[in-house]
């Protein structure tokens, strides 16, 4: 592990230096991109300096202790019980640092939700999903921007996708992913018995532009009046954006604006997200296999999650966690579910990093 450290110790040096030439300092993007990897490691480094630092008090210690003064060698046993109480803390906290981070998670997201199996109720369901969601990143002080809304009765939701920006969006939604079940009563259920449905949710990293470079020659954008509610001005007017990626086929339709052009760049901000999806699945096909079997079909039994209403219970299956404030998480308290999530698969990864050495 030290010589690791005493490696990317020495790595930060570099970036310290060459961040301060003219010619990393000419170079807006070389600059944006070093500047970024020294904050990637600033906490690891700061740690693994403070841990040297109390490995030499030790060694001051320990010399203190071998010499002939019985009132300085008391002192020095003292302070060495203490300087090894921090050591094994900032050891502990180097570990935890070493752990590998998803490159993504400073990203913004693009969350997707559709109705899976159960109907309407399942409608019902993702449409409740979707405000749980929304008050969540509004409790995160994230912007939230509906992309695409295609509604079903009594209030329920098809399928939504949602921009969601703000500061470590992906790392606290990722694991989100998968399929939702509901068991509830249906308010049209005359007889009062139980319904199981599901719906499916999404998480996908925003791509940046320097990410996917989309050119003019790969794509095609047709326009087309928007239909729907909105008035005679979004329903007259050729407002409405499609953007076919011809080498992939991806379509991307886009008529919530009035204006033909914020259209545009909507549907050309999904379409980003979308082909950055489909290269990460292309280098990592362990990743995608993992994410197709999370989301599946949207049948009941692939759930990752259950809602149970007459319990009033929330159960995660992938960790055994329960929790008994439903309303509470539907109104987008979630973070106790997000923080047994993150606490659990940062384990995992630290036990594999621990294993590997």
């Amino acid at each position: 592990m030290f010589d690791k450290l005493a490696s990317i110790e020495g790595k930060y040096e570099e970036l310290m230096a060459s961040l301060g030439t003219s010619q990393v300092q000419s170079d807006p993007s070389e600059f944006r991109k070093q500047s970024k990897a020294l904050a990637e490691l600033e906490a690891l480094v700061q740690t693994y300096r403070a841990f040297k630092g109390v490995q030499g008090e030790i060694a001051s210690a320990e010399e203190l202790i071998k010499g002939g003064d019985p009132e300085m060698r008391d002192l020095a046993l003292e302070e060495l019980n203490d300087l090894n109480i921090r050591r094994e803390r900032l050891a502990d906290e180097l570990k935890l640092l070493l752990v590998p981070k998803d490159p993504n998670d400073e990203r913004n997201v693009m969350l997707e939700i559709r109705a899976g199996t159960g109907g309407e109720e399942a409608a019902l369901f993702a449409s409740d999903l979707f405000r749980c969601y929304t008050r969540f990143a509004e409790r995160q002080r994230w912007k939230v921007d509906v992309m695409s809304l295609s509604e079903a009765g009594q209030g329920g939701v098809k399928d939504v996708v949602v921009s969601i920006e703000g500061r470590g969006a992906y790392s606290r939604l990722k694991y989100e992913s998968g399929v939702h079940r509901v068991q509830r009563v249906p308010a049209t259920e005359a007889s009062g018995r139980i319904h199981t449905s599901a719906a499916t949710v999404a998480v996908l990293p925003e791509a940046d532009e320097i990410d996917i470079q989309v050119h003019d020659k790969d794509i095609r954008i047709d326009t087309f009046c928007s239909s729907g509610p909105g008035g005679q001005s979004v329903n007259t007017t050729y407002s409405a954006v499609r953007i076919t990626h011809i080498p992939t086929g991806i379509v991307v339709s886009q008529q919530d604006e009035k204006s033909q052009v914020k259209n545009r760049a909507k549907a050309m901000k999904v379409l980003r997200t979308r082909l950055y999806e489909a290269e990460l699945q292309k280098q990592n096909e362990a990743i995608a296999r993992e994410r197709k079997g999370q989301v599946g079909t949207g049948d009941r039994s692939e759930k990752i999650r259950t809602y149970n209403f007459p319990q009033s219970r929330v159960t995660d299956h992938r960790i055994n966690f329960t929790t008994h404030q439903l309303q509470s998480v539907l109104d987008g308290n979630l973070d106790e579910l997000v923080g047994a999530l993150t606490t659990y698969y940062t384990a995992e990864k630290l036990r594999e990093v621990t294993e590997a050495k």
